[in-house]
């Protein structure tokens, strides 16, 4: 038994009168474009049609021309369809629509829809549309209890002045959460993002990327890789975990979870922290770091290290805290370049093959390459011990090439065990060649103690003042003073000497204070 509508003639049969009464109903019903079976119904109903051919021996109804149904709050159209009432089935073709709510389009070439799991597969021309958002790929499933729409072979999302890429993903059109999977590139004026998987939460407005992501300035050499983080593009901020690092034109910044809130200029480092600088050679590492971009102001805490890189040595600086300060050139000035400031606060140590020391506090400035120590200040340098009130240490391309020892200014060396060689005043300069000191000049209340050898022997002490006086150093060993205005000096056998004169004032030999490794910084 076969019957056709809208002029085409149906077959004769012992059922005739039925199904012209069948016939003429559904024209009614067709004409009025109401649904046969109620929106709540979990029938798919037919709300219009321009003409339909049924085959009860296929088991299937053939709708064409501006066809819609409506299935349980959904409306669905195309140009032709064939629906399986028995099934609660239907294929749909050409310019095919889903519409859900307000906002919710779906449009395709092929609709495949089981009414009774609700899930909806379109092919070809795929197009969803939710407000500003767009998203095109070439077969999508779309799943009407859960209202989650889902692709696996690639998909292009725009969504105002963002380009997304991705070979699976996944949409909720009711929460509005986008989870996207496999090559993902997100393009944005301002930078390239490359993820394996990233998830946008629409009601807070932040985005998580999980497993290997870069991100790519544009415009710049900036760089950020991390294998975990979140964008919260509220409040511009972000947090970068898992192996994270950003690399920029002059600095590289690592830690285990790097955080960035880019409206305020506030940056933060937690864990295994190190920051390079490539153009100043200088490393800072540490346990905690915190960047202020308003005011070029990093602090780095809990084991903060400081590493200053040298062609053919490398000077490590441990302190509580470390600053860092980076000053623009004035607009006016002919000096281009940066002064980068560094500051030490609080149990300061610091090792070099050929220097170290330790005090309290301390500054470093490029501008002049001076390291400025405070607080009971110690040096060693060779077989030297150098103690003043202040410190200064001057430093050309990586080499120390003067020192500065104001008020109570001692330098001491050990002649054996239990004598020591000692020059006291109230300033010294010390002059190095070759990171080595060679000489060293005296001025104000100036006093010596040396003990005298030849080849080895001990032949006498040489103790002498005068408020002016320079010594020849090398090796660590003194070989020759002048003295200058009116010394006074004694020369005694070496046994002669009485032990209370053996000592200059303020002398203290601090020898197990020095640090002999770059462990030892660490050590309290």
């Amino acid at each position: 038994m076969r019957y056709t509508h809208h002029g085409i003639v149906i077959a004769q049969s012992s059922g005739m009168k039925t199904l012209l009464l069948f016939a003429f109903l559904l024209c009614g019903v067709l004409a009025q474009a109401q649904p046969i079976a109620t929106s709540n119904s979990k029938q798919i109903a037919v709300r219009n049609a321009e003409s339909l051919i049924g085959d009860q021996r296929l088991g299937y109804q053939r709708l064409l021309g501006n066809v819609q149904f409506e299935h349980q709050g959904t409306l669905m159209y195309c140009d032709s369809a064939h629906l399986r009432s028995q099934g609660n089935t239907l294929e749909a073709y050409g310019h095919v629509h889903i519409q859900q709510g307000d906002s919710v389009h779906i449009y395709g070439d092929l609709l495949k829809y089981d009414g009774n799991s609700r899930i909806a597969n379109m092919r070809r021309n795929v197009r969803l549309t939710d407000r500003d958002m767009v998203l095109t790929t070439d077969s999508a499933a779309y799943d009407m209890n859960s209202k989650i729409a889902r692709y696996v072979s690639g998909a292009k999302i725009v969504s105002r002045e963002n380009t997304l890429n991705s070979q699976i993903g996944t949409y909720s059109t009711e929460t509005k959460t986008l989870t996207f999977k496999k090559n993902v590139v997100l393009n944005n004026p301002r930078y390239v993002m490359n993820c394996d998987t990233l998830r946008y939460q629409p009601d807070t407005k932040v985005a998580y990327f999980l497993g290997p992501t870069t991100i790519k300035s544009k415009g710049s050499t900036d760089f950020i890789y991390c294998e975990n983080g979140f964008y919260d593009t509220k409040r511009d901020v972000c947090q970068f975990r898992q192996n994270a690092y950003i690399i920029t034109e002059s600095q590289e910044l690592r830690g285990d979870s790097l955080w960035y809130d880019r409206r305020n200029g506030l940056g933060k480092a937690i864990g295994h922290v190190k920051l390079t600088d490539t153009t100043q050679n200088i490393v800072i590492t540490g346990g905690l770091a915190t960047h202020n971009e308003r005011t070029n102001t990093s602090v780095v805490t809990k084991e903060a290290l400081f590493i200053q890189i040298f062609d053919k040595d490398s000077l490590f600086l441990h302190a509580d805290t470390l600053k860092t300060i980076t000053v623009d050139p004035p607009k006016d000035d002919t000096i281009s370049e940066k002064e980068r400031k560094v500051y030490a606060y609080r149990g300061v140590r610091f090792f070099k093959t050929d220097l170290q020391g330790r005090c309290d506090s301390l500054s470093w400035t490029s501008a002049d390459s001076t390291m400025r120590l405070f607080g009971d200040p110690v040096l060693w340098s060779g077989g030297n011990q150098l103690t003043a009130e202040r410190v200064y240490i001057i430093t050309v391309k990586g080499e120390v090439k003067r020192l500065e020892l104001e008020n109570l200014a001692f330098i001491a060396s050990r002649d054996d065990s239990a004598r020591f060689n000692q020059i006291r005043g109230k300033h010294m300069t010390g002059y190095f060649q070759d990171n080595e000191l060679v000489r060293i000049d005296v001025r104000g209340n100036g006093q010596t103690l040396y003990y005298a050898r030849d080849q080895g022997l001990l032949v006498g002490v040489n103790r002498a003042d005068c408020s002016r006086l320079r010594i020849e150093v090398k090796d660590s060993q003194v070989t020759g003073i002048s003295f200058y205005e009116k010394p006074e000096a004694s020369l005694f056998p070496p046994l002669d000497l009485p032990p209370r004169q053996a000592l200059l004032k303020d002398f203290k030999w601090r020898e197990k204070e020095q640090p002999m490794s770059v462990a030892d910084l660490f050590v309290k």
